[in-house]
């Protein structure tokens, strides 16, 4: 069932390092044949992390997925600084060989690195020069990927003791041993019957991996579980949001949950409340704290229409670690109906406010509101909008609650909301400077139009939100199409969170850019959607450094040191949510070439590939006659099930094929596809429950359309006009260079 390629004798991996990285399009520098010898083994090197190795937090590695418990992804090196950086170039990369979203956080240990891609792969490699020592494939499988609603991407391991630890996109937990990459443990984390992902990083504490599930979407209930590092046996199991009432509660938090859903039977479609992504914990205070998700369906109007704060939504919840017993929680979004997740990277800082110091946690959840909460006991202490918004007009400083705006209530008629369901800042790490006391935020200004979907009906196997989804249909209005580009935006923004105010921003060319790192050379790292990594100032956003990429970057960068040497190091890979769901064109540095490592160090030697780019342009579309009737049928299918993947109006430029470039041999086997599930073993699944071949057919009536469409708005004067806006989604760039790792 597993495949895994292992490394262990070291006079074996010297003979091999050319070949291995001809294979695996390694690029340590120019005279890879002479690799240095890491001074431990893998298996060596993950023993040696424990709790006490965490808190410690030794400054040349980065033990866990913020570096250290608080989460504050601040390194204390400084020996890359802002009067070298501009010596910074690359020391090695490594071509993962996957065009899907790559979001992980590597950990790095003595001298391993440890990382994750897409469909939960598992590599560890020699830190220093990106030998590649083993890789394991949990061999998920690719029709799973129907219920991973935003790719199938995967944000990092954990490590401990020996062992290295993976959730999987199809919901299990597995232990490997950190020297060969051979599985310990393999558990299913799931309930029975409902369809749910993990994609978030585990978390261990006290010789408990933690991890959390996705899939609100899908209708399931939220839940983190706690597990034996060494045996895998569940510790503790702490739930979100309330389950049937008929069947009893587990805790008294669960009971006392249920008296805030109101009417309805939520437990039907699950409730929603995942904790998909982010965790931390304060050893002192023995406090573990998970951010819950969005409901489900996401609509409150249909979930708990007797109204009600639908406890524990978009809430941060501070457990016990030991038992997973509910301590405290702060709800960020009460009876959330718009996807307020706060899942969202949260940090843990002590700080002085009113000139008292304060143990608090600080987090930008998606409703765009930054909060300062005390994390001893949950009290509110401050929160002030980061981002653009309608939704509310601000947080009542007495009760910590958001005062409700009338442009944010869609039950009766369409609303354009800010911050859309995307947030005003996403999954995308934030970082907190000790020195500067501001915190980075990768920030998304973005809009929405939601909609009551008054014929709601859950359906297992697909999106479950309560919103119409004809609402996400393209508009044919030339100037509200521009409108919509131009409203697509990005910004890093560094965040005062005493004052509660913005210190400085960048303007970004696109939105969707990567997490933060900050450093102790007085440097923030970001990895942004224009395929370019880059380094500004800490104190006041100045760019003091980029390099093209050739691929846009959404996770978050790690630094760490080896003999004496600092290290810059980023996975780089497009996809996840925006990427799939927008519809919006990419940035034209861009160009969606294969995820790959970066990493980079002063004065470093090796060179990238140079990159072929050829432009296609959108080729004539496939003969059909299709009636007006069938593709308005065509219209309303795509945007039901296609679009979250393919996006919307057919013409996604993500990691996913664009339809609009459909060819014949596509089009010959569309209902093969469709509804067969001829394309299953690529993530492509079949959609027999919901449609019959001539569903099929509306929906290729409606691809051949727009492609007719799309030709002719690039044919036309707009596109002279605003060629900045629609070059990308006219042309397909594709991109070859003269390596491949061949998977």
């Amino acid at each position: 069932m597993f495949h895994f390629n292992i490394i262990t004798n070291l006079v074996k991996r010297y003979a091999l390092v050319a070949a291995i990285a001809a294979l695996a399009g390694c690029g340590a520098a120019q005279d890879n044949t002479t690799t240095t010898a890491t001074t431990t083994t893998a298996a060596n090197a993950a023993s040696s992390i424990n709790g006490e190795s965490i808190i410690r937090g030794d400054a040349s590695n980065w033990l866990s997925n913020g570096r250290t418990y608080d989460e504050q992804r601040h390194s204390p090196l400084d020996q890359i600084n802002l009067d070298n950086v501009d010596d910074l170039s690359l020391a090695w990369y490594w071509n993962t060989g996957t065009k899907r979203g790559l979001e992980a956080t590597p950990i790095v240990v003595d001298g391993i690195m440890f990382t994750s891609g897409a469909w939960s792969m598992v590599w560890a490699h020699d830190a220093k020069t990106g030998e590649l020592l083993w890789e394991f494939d949990p061999q998920v499988d690719r029709a799973w990927a129907r219920y991973a609603c935003c790719d199938v991407v995967n944000r990092g391991v954990a490590a401990w003791k020996g062992k290295i630890y993976i959730g999987t996109i199809d919901g299990r937990l597995i232990a490997l041993d950190a020297g060969t990459g051979e599985p310990v443990w393999d558990i299913n984390t799931l309930l029975p019957d409902r369809p749910y992902t993990i994609t978030g990083a585990p978390r261990i504490v006290k010789d408990k991996v933690v991890i959390g599930n996705g899939g609100a979407e899908y209708g399931v209930r939220g839940y983190v579980t706690a597990y034996n590092t060494e045996t895998g046996a569940q510790e503790w199991r702490f739930y979100t949001v309330p389950g049937n009432p008929a069947d009893g509660f587990e805790s008294d938090a669960m009971r006392e949950a249920a008296k805030t859903w109101i009417g309805g039977k939520w437990w039907e479609v699950g409730g929603g409340g995942t904790a998909w992504d982010s965790m931390a914990y304060d050893p002192e205070l023995n406090l573990l704290y998970i951010g819950t998700g969005n409901g489900a369906p996401w609509n409150r109007y249909i979930r708990s229409p007797g109204g009600g704060d639908n406890l524990f939504l978009s809430s941060i919840v501070a457990l016990n670690p030991d038992n997973g017993e509910y301590v405290w929680h702060y709800q960020t979004t009460p009876g959330d109906t718009w996807d307020y997740t706060a899942t969202q990277h949260m940090i843990l800082a002590d700080i002085e406010i009113n000139q008292e110091p304060r143990k608090v946690i600080m987090q930008a959840p998606k409703n765009g509101f930054f909060y300062v909460i005390d994390r001893t006991n949950g009290e509110f202490i401050s929160a002030e909008a980061y981002v653009p918004m309608n939704w509310a007009t601000h947080v009542d400083p007495e009760t910590g609650r958001p005062v409700e705006s009338p442009a944010g209530n869609y039950a009766n008629d369409s609303k354009r909301v800010k911050p859309g369901p995307l947030g005003g800042h996403n999954w995308h790490p934030m970082s907190y400077h000790p020195e500067t006391g501001l915190v980075y935020i990768p920030a998304l200004d973005l809009r929405f139009d939601y909609a009551q979907d008054n014929a709601f009906k859950h359906s297992p196997k697909d999106w479950n939100l309560g919103t119409d989804f004809k609402e996400t249909i393209p508009t044919a209005d030339p100037a509200e199409l521009i409108d919509n580009l131009q409203s697509i935006r990005g910004f890093l923004a560094a965040w005062d969170p005493v004052t509660q105010k913005e210190v400085w921003r960048v303007e970004h060319a696109t939105t969707w850019n990567g997490g933060l790192l900050s450093t102790a050379g007085g440097l923030v790292f970001q990895g942004r959607a224009d395929g370019q990594f880059a380094a500004y100032r800490a104190d006041n956003g100045e760019l003091v450094w980029e390099s093209p990429v050739d691929v846009g970057i959404i996770a978050a960068p790690v630094s760490y040191a080896i003999d004496g040497e600092q290290y810059i190091s980023v996975v780089a890979g497009w996809g996840g949510a925006y990427a799939l769901t927008s519809g919006a064109p990419r940035h034209k540095g861009n160009v969606l070439t294969e995820g790959r490592i970066l990493t980079f160090k002063l004065g470093g030697e090796a060179q990238l590939p140079e990159t072929q780019i050829t432009y296609l342009n959108v080729p004539e579309p496939q003969k059909m006659a299709y009636s007006p009737e069938q593709r308005a049928e065509g219209e309303l299918l795509f945007a039901r099930y296609c679009a979250v993947c393919h996006g919307p109006g057919a013409g996604t430029v993500g990691p996913i094929p664009n339809l609009l470039y459909s060819g014949e041999d596509v089009h010959a086997a569309w209902d093969a596809i469709v509804v067969g599930g001829a394309r299953e073993n690529k993530g492509m699944p079949k959609f027999d429950h919901a449609m019959d071949v001539a569903g099929s057919q509306a929906i290729r009536a409606y691809v051949i359309d727009m492609a007719k469409n799309t030709i002719a708005l690039c044919e036309s004067d707009l596109r002279v006009q605003y060629p900045e806006l629609l070059n990308p989604a006219c042309q397909m760039s594709v991109a070859t260079s003269a390596e491949s790792a061949g998977r």
